[in-house]
């Protein structure tokens, strides 16, 4: 699709030209949520939405900051997205505060050091590679549907040293997960996420039978861990934290990905700049990561009446803190829409969030992330849009399809 061809984004304009309510609720286009965004910043930075039975949207950088590093006020404790999709049971360390949720952090994030991310790069590599191959070869595919929405799934399977009926399982299952998530379809959405809850009681019973090293292990290292009075920590809490890390990993980079494949379609010039000089690689997905970033908002509740932005929110609302809003913040990031890689000296973006909930596995989608790239951009010489991209809604951000064709070696 060319830039003739694409549709312009839509003008945010608020119900009733009231500019303290938003529809979050909307069908969009790929820019639309930045346009929506930036409007909002300059007109009512802390807004508020009837949708998802109501809740309020920080939209600032250093807003969103203030609430990611404050847990006293704002709690992850009741509610951790917009809209609430959480439909059994508590999965730490999400969904608790410091400091209960602090042995779980502490188990988990050894997992994700540089050295062991130095381990996983040739596996992931072989994985990307594995199932980039056939669709290169091919000459199109849906880079979201035949490439993102299984790639998450395959890595997380050897990560977790999953036996191989049962990672056939979750790759099977994670995609539906992955795809009753984003179109909303409740049904679908409660069956896969109880399954998956059925696949991290194995994986524990398996650890207890056959424990591996703790420090390479996710699954023994929550069976390992200790409270600070040095108690093991509640069974149900460690099959939560196992069923989360089974699924965190699965969304962002799907739609993420896709965000990528649309902006290097868009912007062959930067695909051919990278096809020059791998080694700008690290730098440009950072970019991208900031430009696209994958969550529209994470949430907190407020613990007590605040005032943020001359707005009073009252104890026990939900508050959806928007990291994709908060990236192009002009106020933090000079030139807030345009890829550059000279950023130094600016903020660092909040991509993967801040302060005791940034995400633990980051490292491991960075290197996803950054391997796909490398690899796409090394098998091909670009692509372009074939047709529509729909979008996902709140709370995540990013295409749920981009079909593609790849050019011809030679083609300009």
């Amino acid at each position: 699709m060319t830039e003739a061809h694409r549709p312009p984004p839509k003008t945010f304009v608020p119900p009733n030209n009231d500019l303290h309510e938003f529809s979050a609720d909307v069908v969009e286009s790929f820019d639309d949520a930045h346009a929506m965004f930036k409007d909002l910043r300059g007109r009512c930075p802390v807004a508020h939405s009837a949708d998802f039975e109501g809740f309020w949207v920080l939209t600032k950088y250093d807003d969103v900051i203030r609430a990611l590093a404050d847990h006293e006020t704002f709690s992850t404790a009741y509610q951790n997205v917009v809209p609430r999709v959480a439909t059994s049971g508590r999965r730490p360390p999400l969904h608790l505060d410091p400091p209960e949720h602090t042995p779980y952090r502490r188990a988990i994030t050894p997992l994700f050091y540089p050295e062991r991310m130095a381990f996983w790069e040739p596996v992931v590599r072989g994985i990307v590679a594995k199932l980039l191959e056939p669709l290169v070869a091919r000459g199109s595919c849906d880079i979201c549907v035949d490439f993102s929405y299984r790639l998450p799934i395959f890595v997380l399977a050897e990560f977790f040293h999953i036996p191989p009926e049962q990672a056939e399982k979750i790759r099977n299952i994670g995609a539906d997960f992955n795809r009753a998530l984003q179109v909303r379809d409740t049904a679908t959405l409660e069956r896969t996420s109880l399954f998956l809850y059925d696949v991290a009681r194995d994986i524990i019973a398996l650890r207890k039978a056959e424990p591996l090293d703790p420090g390479v292990d996710p699954t023994s290292a929550m069976l390992a861990a200790r409270d600070d009075n040095g108690n093991a920590l509640p069974d149900d809490m460690i099959l939560g934290t196992i069923r989360q890390l089974l699924v965190v990993g699965i969304i962002a980079p799907t739609t993420f990905t896709g965000s990528m494949a649309i902006h290097l379609a868009r912007h062959p010039e930067h695909f051919a700049m990278l096809k020059a000089d791998p080694a700008l690689i690290p730098a440009a997905l950072e970019e991208l990561l900031r430009l696209y970033t994958p969550y529209r908002g994470f949430a907190r509740t407020a613990k007590r009446d605040i005032e943020i932005g001359g707005r009073s929110i009252k104890k026990d609302e939900p508050i959806a803190l928007a990291f994709t809003s908060a990236n192009r913040d002009a106020d933090a990031f000079e030139d807030p829409d345009s890829f550059r890689l000279d950023r130094q000296g600016h903020k660092q973006h909040m991509a993967f969030g801040r302060g005791p909930h940034q995400c633990a596995g980051a490292p491991l989608a960075r290197l996803m992330l950054r391997v796909t790239l490398e690899e796409l951009i090394a098998r091909t010489d670009g692509w372009e849009l074939t047709g529509p991209t729909p979008m996902t809604t709140w709370p995540e951000y990013g295409p749920l399809s981009v079909p593609v064709r790849f050019r011809d070696r030679g083609e300009g």
